[in-house]
C-alpha cells in the first residue's frame, strides 16, 4: 500500500435522502461506507466511490505473480534449518532467481498487453505496472548479488556486469538494427553501439563491430589492429581459475599502463572514435561522463568505472564508489529518485533500509513480504526485531496476506503465509477466515476444510451454523441438517428435525432421505434427532414387511419418551395398519401400553378447550381418531389374549 505523506484531499459526504448521513471507515481490504446521524462536513457530491488500498490484486496478469511466487514462498520453507549455511546457499541462490523469472514472465506479458490494446488508459496502466515490475527486478537481482550470493572481490564486479547487462538492454535493439541495415560501419548508430558495447564491457562483440570499420579505412589498418590487441588483452578474473585474485590484478595493471602509454603516445590521435575508446579503456571520468546518454543511469556509471579503475574492489568498498558516482553522474540541483536512494542503501548494505524505502516507494507488500523472506531464511535479519511484538518478516508477511485476503480467490494462497508466522499467523488467520465471504456451498466447505485442517473448532461452528442457518431460509432441509451437525450444535438439530417432522405431518413423506437413511452415530447430537432417525427407520422396517420389529420400534418410541408428547398421536395412526392385520402383531403386552399413551394423550386433550388455534373440525377428527384408536385396541388385545391364551395350553 503506498504510503501518504500528504494531507489527503477532502471527501465530500452527502446525506441520504430519508436525513441520515454517511461515515466511513477502513476495512481489510475496501473502504467501508455506512450510515450516520452525524452530519459531515461538506456537500454537493453524489457519488461515492469504492476505495481499495492495493489495486494490483485484481490485475489478471500481476495474478500470476502472486500465484507462482506463491509456490516458491512453500518450497522455501521446506529448506532444513540444520543444514550449514554453504549448502543452503546454493539453494537460497536458486530460489532467488526463481522469483525473478517470475517477475520477468509477468514484466514480459504485460508489454505485449500494454503494446496489443487499444485503450490509452489501460496502455497506460499496464505501462506504470511494467516500470514498477522493472524497478523490482532490478532491486532484488542487486540484492542477489550483494547480500544471497554474497559475491567476493574479483568476482562481485562480474556479477555486477551481468546486472547492468541484463537491465540495460537496449543496446541489443540498437545493435540489430545497425547490422541489419545495407552498410553497418555507416550506420548513424554505429559508434553509439560500439562505444555502449565497450561500456559494458562486452570486449568480444566491440571487436566485432569494430572490424567492419576497418575493412572500410584501409589506411587505418593499424591503428584498429592496435585497439583490437587492447581490447583482446583486457584481463578478466576467473573465479574458477588457477589464477589468484593478486595475480590478476598484477596483469591487470599491466594492461591498463599499456592503454595508458598507447593513449600517451596520442597512437589513436587521428580517429576520434578510438580516442574514445582507449579513454574509456583507462576509466577517464570526464570521458565517461560525456556519455551520459549512452550510460542513462548512475550505478551503471558506477559499474563501467568500476570494470575499468577497481575491477578487484571490495565488498565494503563498494558504498564509496557508489555514493561519488550518484554525486558526479546526478545534477546536483536534482533530488535522487526513491529508486536511488534503494540502490544507494544496498550499496551500503543497509538491508533494512532497502526494506523500508522500498515499503513507502512500491505500491503493494509483495516486494518487501518475500525478499524479506529469503534474506530472513538467509540469517541477514536476526538482529532486527520490532518494538511491538512480531519480527520484520512476520509483520511483512501479515500484511501481504491480509491484503490477499480482500480478493475472491487470492485468499487461499494466503492461509500458507499465515501457516509461516509462528508468532501472529493463527490470530490473523481465525480473524480474516471469518471475513470471507461465503458465497456457494463449494466455497465453505473449502473454507471449512482449511480450519478443519487447523482445529480452528470455533470457525469451524460458525461457518458450519451460517451454512445452516442460509440453508434452512432457503428451505433445503437436508443441507441444513448435515451443516448442523458438522457443527455439533445439538439446539439447531433438533429445530431443523422439527422442521422435517413437521413437513411429514403436512405431506406424508420425509424428504432428503439419504441424508435421514445415513445418519449413523451422528443422530445421538439430539433426542428429536434420534427420533427422527429412528421414525424413518420405523418406516423401513414397515416397507420391508418386518411387522413385529417395526412394532417393537414405535412402541419403544413412546414409552422409552423419544417421541415427542406433540407427535404421539401421529404414531399411534401409524400404529393402526399394525393392529388391523390378520396376523396379531403386538402382544397383549404391548397392546396394554399402547393403551396406556393413548389414554396419557386424550387426558391431556381433554383438558384444552377448543380456541382460535384449534377450531372445533380439527378437535372432531382427533376424536374420530381416538376412537378408532380405541376400537383397534380392544380387538387387537382380545385377539392376542386369546392367541396367548391359545399357545400356553
Amino acid at each position: 500500500m503506498e504510503e501518504v505523506d500528504v494531507e489527503p484531499a477532502v471527501t465530500n459526504i452527502p446525506a441520504a435522502s430519508d436525513g441520515k448521513h454517511l461515515g466511513f471507515a477502513w476495512g481489510p481490504g475496501d473502504i467501508l461506507v455506512y450510515e450516520t446521524l452525524y452530519k459531515a462536513k461538506g456537500s454537493g457530491c453524489s457519488f461515492i466511490h469504492e476505495v481499495r488500498k492495493d489495486e494490483d490484486i485484481y490485475s489478471p496478469i500481476l495474478r500470476k505473480l502472486f500465484n507462482e511466487s506463491h509456490h516458491i514462498f512453500v518450497g522455501l520453507q521446506t529448506i532444513r534449518e540444520d543444514l550449514p549455511s554453504k549448502n543452503k546457499k546454493p539453494q537460497f541462490v536458486s530460489i532467488s532467481k526463481n522469483y525473478r523469472s517470475v517477475i520477468r514472465a509477468c514484466m514480459e506479458e504485460l508489454q505485449q498487453v500494454a503494446v496489443s490494446t487499444k485503450d490509452a488508459q489501460m496502455a497506460t496502466q499496464y505501462g506504470n505496472q511494467v516500470s514498477i515490475l522493472l524497478a523490482i527486478e532490478l532491486i532484488w537481482n542487486l540484492c542477489e548479488v550483494l547480500f544471497i550470493d554474497a559475491a567476493p572481490a574479483g568476482s562481485l564486479l562480474l556479477h555486477l556486469l551481468d546486472w547492468v547487462r541484463l537491465h540495460k538492454a537496449d543496446v541489443d535493439e540498437k545493435a540489430r538494427d545497425v547490422l541489419q541495415s545495407e552498410s553497418p560501419a555507416e550506420h548513424h548508430d554505429y559508434w553509439d553501439v560500439v562505444v555502449s558495447y565497450v561500456l559494458q564491457g562486452r570486449l568480444e562483440e566491440t571487436r566485432q563491430m569494430l572490424v567492419k570499420q576497418a575493412t572500410l579505412q584501409p589506411a587505418a589498418r593499424n591503428m584498429f589492429k592496435l585497439m583490437d590487441s587492447l581490447l583482446s588483452k583486457m584481463p578478466f578474473y576467473n573465479p574458477g581459475g588457477t589464477q589468484t585474485l593478486t595475480e590478476f590484478d598484477v596483469k591487470w595493471r599491466h594492461w591498463h599502463e599499456e592503454v595508458d602509454r598507447c593513449l600517451q603516445d596520442n597512437s589513436f590521435a587521428s580517429n576520434q572514435h578510438l580516442e574514445i575508446i582507449c579513454k574509456i579503456l583507462v576509466g577517464d571520468e570526464d570521458t565517461l561522463l560525456m556519455h551520459k546518454e549512452l550510460l542513462s543511469t548512475w550505478y551503471h556509471f558506477l559499474v563501467t568505472r568500476l570494470l575499468f579503475c577497481h575491477p578487484t574492489v571490495k565488498p565494503t568498498e563498494l558504498h564509496y564508489y557508489a555514493q561519488s558516482c550518484m554525486t558526479m553522474f546526478l545534477d546536483s540541483r536534482s533530488v535522487p529518485e526513491p529508486l536511488d536512494s534503494i540502490l544507494l542503501a544496498a550499496f551500503e548494505f543497509d538491508i533494512h533500509q532497502v526494506i523500508k524505502d522500498c515499503s513507502i516507494a512500491l505500491n503493494n507488500w509483495w516486494f518487501v513480504a518475500h525478499l524479506t523472506d529469503l534474506l530472513d531464511h538467509c540469517k541477514l535479519l536476526q538482529s532486527h526485531n520490532l518494538h511491538f511484538g512480531s519480527n520484520l518478516r512476520e509483520f511483512l508477511l501479515l500484511e501481504y496476506a491480509s491484503g490477499l485476503f480482500t480478493h475472491h480467490s487470492l485468499w487461499q494462497l494466503a492461509v500458507d503465509y499465515f501457516d509461516h508466522c509462528p508468532e501472529f499467523g493463527r490470530v490473523y488467520l481465525e480473524l480474516q477466515i471469518e471475513r470471507v465471504p461465503l458465497d456457494t456451498e463449494r466455497k465453505a466447505l473449502k473454507v471449512l476444510r482449511i480450519c478443519e485442517q487447523r482445529q480452528m473448532s470455533e470457525q469451524v461452528r460458525s461457518i458450519c451454523k451460517i451454512m445452516a442457518m442460509r440453508a434452512l431460509r432457503n428451505n433445503r432441509l437436508g443441507s441444513a441438517l448435515s451443516w448442523s451437525i458438522r457443527a455439533k450444535d445439538a439446539a439447531f438439530a433438533t429445530l431443523i428435525s422439527e422442521r422435517f417432522l413437521q413437513d411429514y405431518c403436512a405431506r406424508g413423506t420425509f424428504s432428503d432421505l439419504d441424508l435421514i437413511d445415513n445418519l449413523g452415530p451422528a443422530m445421538l447430537l439430539s433426542d428429536r434427532l434420534t427420533f427422527l432417525g429412528k421414525y424413518r427407520e420405523f418406516h423401513k422396517l414397515y416397507g420391508e414387511k418386518r411387522f413385529r420389529e417395526a412394532a417393537k420400534l414405535l412402541l419403544s418410541l413412546m414409552t422409552a419418551k423419544i417421541a415427542p408428547r406433540s407427535f404421539w398421536m401421529t404414531l399411534l395412526t401409524d400404529a393402526l395398519p399394525l393392529l388391523e392385520q390378520k396376523e396379531v402383531i403386538f402382544s397383549a403386552e404391548q397392546t396394554y401400553e399402547l393403551m396406556f399413551c393413548l389414554e396419557e394423550l386424550t387426558s391431556s386433550l381433554n383438558t384444552t378447550t377448543p380456541g382460535p388455534d384449534r377450531p372445533m373440525q380439527e378437535e372432531d377428527i382427533e376424536l374420530t381418531k381416538v376412537e378408532l384408536l380405541r376400537l383397534a385396541l380392544a380387538r387387537n388385545l382380545a385377539m392376542a389374549i386369546v392367541k396367548e391364551g391359545t399357545v400356553e395350553t
